[in-house]
């Protein structure tokens, strides 16, 4: 009696001994090959983010964290839901599996926990959501969750021969799931890993007594959670360098907008105090024009009238583009379309200002959108104007209007001398190079066509041009047609 208890000492030590040597060897395995390729990868945690922007970092990630596992929640008690209904609809013929008793307890643990982590991440999401400022709490709750869920495959994988080697699919299909859907901090990774390796060196240990068997399963278990740690700080680095890409992006958005506001407003204000000097200028001209000067003197007034109504032209055409950058909405009024564009060639063919003429064709019926009057106008006698100052003085400006679906188009069509196919990518931008002189020697500003994109799509509408060298240009607005 004496020597069996005496051997059944010596197997208890032994076996502690090997206990311990395992769980030590599959440490420093572990962080070996943590080591070693953590610095092979550069996955930095460091410098992964930047300081100033960790805490941001953290606070968007933790939302998407409990986002995600709100999401895992419901799939997995969906799952067990099935399983504990499939278990139950079926004869225990059909559905006594190996191990069955421990595989319907933990079927039913599932369905008690799942809830309650749901439950608690629930209210920790709407808490950031309305904050926007993550906890310790909210990161040691996901940090449980994690554990749950890779427990949960580990349990399956020794729940189904008590071998792991034999089935680690639910062990590593739980360590893949929560390695991509979660984000960890460095420390939070290595916790997870180690204590993941312990539990299942415990487990192991408890259920084989196979030396060997416990070797490779030990082994197993490292190469396993060695790919849980790799993945878990790819997914932590390629997430922080978008978040930091997402910030940088917002930053130069928020510099450009800036800087774009204060040019218009420049732009404005110096337009506006040149019309006084101009005026000025255009005055005395005139003034001196009553005093019936010689030729010559009559000459440069005339040039200085010119220049002064060139002048006047483009400071006009720099206040519409600051008008239009700085409102945002335009007072609108539903309006008969068919007549309003009539009325405006009726005014073209009535006035000198171009030598051709303007027609107007339009489908039968009215046609109504909303539009600003006043804002559309410019649309129309900006594009009457270009077309006249391209064509040649018999060549006919048409206009047509017609209704396609929900939307109206209006195409404004000339047969003058077309746009180069290497300027129609540009002619819509201010100050191109697209600006040409006319066929009488009308000066461009390189605003005009930028002024009309921008009145369209405030409009909510969309401006498009086709051209052929030598036969002319059509240009076609396409609105939204009034209900």
């Amino acid at each position: 009696m004496a020597e069996n208890r005496f051997l059944g000492y010596i197997t208890y030590r032994h076996y502690f001994r090997f206990f311990c040597t395992c769980s030590l060897c599959n440490i420093f395995v572990t962080f070996g090959l943590l080591t070693k390729n953590y610095t092979t990868l550069d996955l930095d945690f460091a410098s992964a983010v930047a300081v100033k922007s960790r805490a941001e970092f953290r606070n968007y990630y933790m939302q998407q964290n409990l986002k995600s596992i709100k999401k895992l929640c419901a799939i997995y008690f969906t799952l067990n839901l099935l399983f504990r209904i499939f278990l139950s609809a079926f004869p225990s013929s059909i559905t006594r599996i190996h191990n069955f008793p421990e595989f319907n307890i933990s079927v039913w643990v599932h369905l008690a926990l799942t809830p309650l982590f749901y439950w608690i991440i629930s209210s920790f999401h709407k808490n950031i959501t309305a904050t926007r400022k993550a906890t310790g709490v909210m990161s040691a709750c996901t940090v449980l969750f994690a554990l749950y869920i890779i427990f949960s495959g580990m349990v399956s994988s020794f729940i189904v021969t008590y071998v792991p080697s034999d089935n680690l699919i639910g062990f590593m299909i739980a360590l893949t799931v929560i390695a991509i859907i979660c984000v960890f901090e460095h420390g939070q990774t290595m916790f997870i890993t180690l204590v993941t390796g312990i539990i299942f060196t415990l487990v192991l240990t408890a259920l084989s007594h196979s030396a060997t068997e416990i070797l490779y399963n030990e082994l197993i278990c490292c190469i396993l959670l060695l790919g849980f740690f790799l993945i878990s700080r790819y997914n932590y680095t390629y997430k922080a360098n978008h978040y930091l890409q997402l910030v940088d992006i917002n930053k130069k958005n928020r510099e450009i907008e800036q800087a774009s506001n204060f040019k218009t407003e420049v732009l404005g204000m110096v337009a506006h105090d040149l019309r006084n000097p101009i005026a000025a200028i255009e005055s005395v001209a005139m003034l001196m024009e009553l005093d019936e000067p010689d030729e010559d003197t009559m000459e440069n007034l005339s040039m200085v009238k010119q220049s002064c109504e060139k002048a006047r032209s483009i400071i006009n055409d720099l206040l519409e583009t600051a008008r239009n950058e700085n409102t945002d909405e335009l007072a609108l009024s539903r309006t008969e379309m068919s007549s309003f564009l009539k009325r405006l060639a009726d005014g073209w063919n009535n006035s000198a200002s171009i030598p051709n003429r303007v027609v107007c064709n339009s489908i039968t019926g009215s046609i109504y959108a909303d539009i600003n009057t006043e804002k559309f106008q410019r649309v129309i006698d900006n594009l009457i104007s270009n077309a006249a100052k391209f064509s040649k003085e018999t060549d006919t400006i048409n206009i047509s209007l017609q209704a396609t679906g929900k939307l109206l188009l209006i195409e404004v069509k000339d047969q003058g001398v077309g746009i180069p196919k290497d300027i129609l990518p540009i002619i819509f931008e201010r100050f191109s190079k697209a600006g040409r002189s006319g066929l009488r020697g009308e000066k461009s500003t390189g605003l005009g066509l930028s002024i009309v994109k921008q009145i369209v799509e405030k409009h909510g509408g969309k401006i498009s041009v086709e051209s052929i060298v030598g036969e002319g240009s059509t240009f076609a607005i396409k609105l939204p047609v009034s209900t």
